[in-house]
């Protein structure tokens, strides 16, 4: 596929940071690139890309660039989930809640996190019952 057999929604969810994080209102980077596509959603929705990002969005759309939404959370470095072994008590939720399946393991068993497929969005982190979920920079 070329970049011209692209649609408007392709080119803006490349261009959105692929965190999943929800932050912006939206299910999901694709559901937003979409709203922005159809002119129902603004370019200062999404936290993890930040200012530049929304810069970003704004060219490609062609519409003036503003900040990003701070009220919808902050702009953070690169980060990856950990699970601490030594808590987990194997619940599932944080699978359940991880929208690109970077956490594996079974019930009852202690869970880890592909750190490769972490996207940060810290979906994981509210899901834990006994709080053993820690964001650390991404390597």
């Amino acid at each position: 596929m070329t970049d011209l057999s692209l649609t408007l929604a392709d080119r803006l969810d490349r261009l959105l940071p692929q965190t999943q994080c929800g932050q912006c209102g939206f299910d999901g980077c694709r559901p937003y690139a979409e709203a922005m596509a159809r002119g129902e959603a603004g370019v200062e929705r999404c936290p993890p890309g930040g200012d530049a990002g929304a810069r970003v969005l704004a060219s490609a759309l062609q519409v003036p660039a503003v900040p990003f939404d701070r009220s919808r959370g902050a702009h953070k470095p690169a980060q990856v989930a950990v699970v601490v072994e030594a808590d987990c008590i194997g619940c599932t939720k944080c699978i359940q809640a991880c929208p690109v399946d970077a956490i594996i393991g079974g019930a009852k068993f202690m869970h880890t996190v592909i750190e490769p497929l972490c996207t940060g969005c810290e979906l994981c982190v509210p899901a834990c019952p006994v709080d053993c979920i820690e964001l650390r920079p991404s390597p």
